[in-house]
């Protein structure tokens, strides 16, 4: 794409984007170039629905990944092109809601047991005691750990959120052995290859693959999921949904209440009607 490609990451950058996502659209703009051989600037609002059509029936795309490309095509045309009208008529696809996979609390132990690696260990360790995204715990800074306190400053979460979490005391002793045994020498917490790079977002789903494998957990384990599971278990300890929220960052409580269809001590504790029926708690239903 050239100049526009240029011109689409600049816009990018100057709204503030996160770095994946300006990737993200840019191969999006690039394979929709590359459909057409043609410039995008060419390109009309039937190109455009022709393309995602494509998209669907041919590629048998996911409407996950119908959906990213919709978002690149409505960003490119409405900000790069100032076209906004050619891609004004295309809809946003209904995405299913799926319930996430939850690791009981033995699969938990199971799996930080398999974690063979100090320094991946505490990474998977912080993951689930915090619920920290994996992009966030990996650019967490060593000044970030304030252990007199009990809290972890959580810098530009998504959509540029700062935010506390609580920092458990297995936690604080794992971080300081960690510590000990690395110094790390930038300001990342957990560096790279690199001292002043945090370390890559792949090498720590490696590590939790490799050691989900070895824990013999049938179960599919991602660094997502040790926040649901972190989530979850909250919940069914009696935390506030509300807190919970404000521990994930989530910009909207309905976002948090996925997690009350996943937890069955919740739902278990939850009493029915029919129960109630004929004791005095029956009044307030008339």
């Amino acid at each position: 794409m050239g100049q526009l490609r240029d011109r689409m990451l600049a816009d990018l950058q100057l709204r503030f984007y996160r770095p994946g996502t300006q990737q993200a659209y840019l191969a999006c703009a690039r394979r929709y170039a590359a459909y057409y051989m043609v410039s995008p600037a060419r390109l009309g609002a039937e190109d455009a629905r022709a393309y995602l059509v494509h998209l669907v029936q041919e590629k048998k795309a996911s409407a996950a990944t119908l959906k990213m490309n919709v978002a690149a095509l409505k960003f490119l045309y409405t900000h790069t092109l100032g076209r906004p009208e050619v891609v004004a008529a295309i809809p946003w696809p209904r995405v299913r809601s799926t319930l996430p996979v939850i690791l009981s609390g033995t699969e938990v132990e199971a799996f930080l047991a398999a974690v063979r690696v100090l320094k991946y260990r505490a990474i998977a360790m912080t993951m689930y005691g915090t619920g920290l995204r994996v992009q966030e715990t990996c650019r967490l800074g060593v000044g970030d750990i304030d252990s007199r306190r009990g809290l972890i400053h959580v810098r530009d979460g998504k959509r540029g959120r700062d935010r506390y979490v609580m920092l458990a005391e297995r936690l604080l002793l794992v971080l300081r052995e960690y510590w000990r045994a690395t110094r790390p020498e930038g300001s990342y917490l957990f560096s790279g290859t690199r001292a002043d790079r945090p370390i890559e977002p792949e090498s720590v789903r490696r590590a939790i693959r490799e050691a989900a494998a070895a824990a013999g957990l049938v179960k599919r384990v991602t660094p997502h999921i040790l926040r649901h599971s972190f989530a979850t278990h909250l919940l069914e300890g009696g935390t506030d949904l509300r807190v919970i929220q404000v521990l994930l960052g989530h910009g909207s409580i309905r976002t948090t209440t996925r997690y009350t269809r996943v937890s069955a001590a919740h739902v278990g504790r939850t009493t029915s009607p029919l129960d109630v029926l004929g004791t005095s708690r029956a009044r307030p239903l008339g």
